[in-house]
Order: structure tokens, then C-alpha cells, then sequence
């Protein structure tokens, strides 16, 4: 295998895994919203189909991928945060890391609130 030049391979470390997850839940949020602007234009087509369609998002399943959202909604919020300091605070490249675990501390605290009374009410009823 040959060798890369010095200084542009890229190694795997935090920065790169906060990219990576910004982007797939970016992707991931997207996709939502395009489920849901097609899911919501039914009533306007079938009431009757639209209520067969919401029907089937009463589920653990979908409960599970409820909490999932909020996830990568509540962790692409907190690191566009920090992304727009990176680029816009003149200290923000030398205090990337110690941001990402910011908002890696904030979104556990963040869903620690959320997930226990979400999953009550997903597999606990009321």
C-alpha cells in the first residue's frame, strides 16, 4: 500500500467522528421530514388513508425510532453549535475538542430527561 504524504491522512480521531455523525444525522432528519411532509399530504388526498398510515406509527417500533430522532435532532443541534463557534470564534479551532465533549455531555443529560419518560409512555401506555 502506498504511503499518503504527511499531514493529509486522516486519522480517525474525534473530529472525525463528530463529522461523520453530523452528517448521518443530518441525513437522517432529512429523511424524516421528507416521510413526514408525504405522510401529512395524505389528508389532504384520503382522510381515511391518512388515518390508516398514522395508525401504523402507534407501535414499540416506531416509539423506538421516535427516540431516535430526538437523538440525532437534539446531537445535530448541539454540534452545529459547535461547528458555527469553530468557524466564527477565533479561539474555536483550539477548543474544538474540549466542545465536542460539551455536547457530548450535554446531549446525555439532554436524553437522560427525555428517553425514561418517552419509554414510559411507549411501552408503559399513558
Amino acid at each position: 500500500m502506498p504511503e499518503a504524504p504527511a499531514g493529509t491522512l486522516y486519522r480517525g480521531r474525534e473530529g472525525m467522528w463528530s463529522w461523520l455523525a453530523h452528517r448521518v444525522t443530518g441525513f437522517a432528519i432529512f429523511f424524516f421530514l421528507l416521510v413526514h411532509v408525504l405522510d401529512t399530504a395524505l389528508v389532504r388526498v384520503s382522510p381515511e388513508a391518512y388515518n390508516a398510515v398514522i395508525g401504523t406509527y402507534k407501535n414499540p417500533v416506531m416509539g423506538l425510532g421516535e427516540a431516535g430522532l430526538v437523538a440525532a435532532v437534539v446531537y445535530h443541534a448541539f454540534n452545529g453549535i459547535r461547528i458555527t463557534l469553530i468557524d466564527f470564534w477565533s479561539k474555536g479551532t483550539r477548543y474544538q475538542r474540549v466542545m465536542l465533549w460539551i455536547v457530548i455531555g450535554l446531549f446525555v443529560v439532554t436524553m437522560a430527561g427525555f428517553l425514561p419518560r418517552h419509554l414510559g409512555n411507549v411501552f408503559g401506555g399513558h
